[in-house]
């Protein structure tokens, strides 16, 4: 088990380029991982990384020695993680990245269920409306949309969504309904900026029978989330186009009505991320199923289809 530690400080170390952050994954402190790639070094006696200021650069036979030891140490990982169990149940902590609003609207409420099935697991989850490195950041699982496939990662569809133009019954108590895209051009919009790019979101919407027209209104407020837009539109600032998980809760509820049925635009999928291994951790598994389960068992692809 000692050669293990030692060989993980390494790997970690090697990955993020730092004793710091990689002390971070590994819930313990820069001096210890530095300690513990020492003593790995003085028992293969190879130098392995040149050490500065700023940043870890592994040497030649630093980067040798990776490459020879990080698919077995994967291996001996996984093994002992689908081993680590209690009383034959999946035990562990279970880190999860998972937007802000999402998250809290149709994750948290499984969180009582889970933890029934599961009562060795502790749920570990990281909201945050960005996207994440799954193998850097050292979670289990991630969900979301827009994540970069890189190797390594598996990614597992569960449900599309679409845009929907929706706005507040109070906006439109005195205005005509908008019977087709090019109508909206007479609205007050609530526009959204992508926070990747910082350039404004310009939808082309269409319908059943493959029309498509570009939606235009008179831009009122630039928002950078779609549940802060989904506020403002109930505020009667204008109207907005909304991801459906954001805009379905709102819509049934009758705080936003929907404009122009039938008309919609492709958002993509959301999407269960997690490490392509061969032996999964159970916690991640089990994590894996019960996602997949919960959102067939509420219908959430059909109600995330804004068709």
């Amino acid at each position: 088990m000692e050669a293990l530690n030692l060989l993980e400080s390494f790997i970690q170390s090697a990955e993020t380029g730092s004793f710091s952050a990689a002390a971070r994954r590994l819930g313990l402190t820069p001096a210890a991982i530095s300690k513990n790639v020492a003593r790995l070094e003085n028992h293969l006696g190879l130098r392995l990384f040149q050490r500065s200021t700023r940043r870890l650069t592994l040497t030649m036979g630093g980067e040798q020695f990776l490459q020879q030891v990080s698919d077995p140490f994967s291996t001996l990982r996984d093994a002992f993680a689908s081993a680590a169990q209690e009383d034959g149940k999946p035990a562990g902590v279970l880190r999860v990245s998972m937007g802000v609003a999402f998250g809290r609207e149709y994750l948290v409420p499984l969180l009582g269920e889970f933890l029934a099935r599961y009562p060795g697991i502790v749920p570990d989850w990281h909201f945050e409306n960005r996207t994440v490195d799954l193998i850097a950041g050292g979670f289990d699982a991630a969900i979301g949309g827009g994540i970069e496939l890189t190797e390594g990662v598996v990614a597992r569809e569960l449900a599309r969504t679409y845009v929907v133009v929706a706005a507040s019954p109070a906006y439109m108590k005195d205005r005509a309904m908008p019977r087709h895209p090019s109508d909206l051009a007479g609205f007050d919009g609530i526009v959204r900026r992508s926070a990747s790019t910082g350039r404004l979101r310009h939808w082309n919407l269409r319908n059943q029978i493959g029309e498509q027209a570009l939606a235009e209104m008179r831009t009122r407020v630039i928002l950078d989330d779609p549940e802060a837009m989904a506020h403002a539109a109930m505020s009667g600032l204008g109207i907005a186009l909304l991801p459906m998980p954001h805009a379905a809760p709102w819509l049934e509820s009758g705080a936003l009505v929907r404009l122009l049925p039938g008309w919609y635009a492709d958002n993509g999928p959301i999407v269960l991320y997690y490490p392509n291994r061969k032996l999964l951790p159970p916690k991640t598994r089990v994590f894996i199923d019960f996602i997949a389960e919960s959102f067939q068992k509420n219908a959430l692809a059909h109600r995330f289809d804004g068709r």
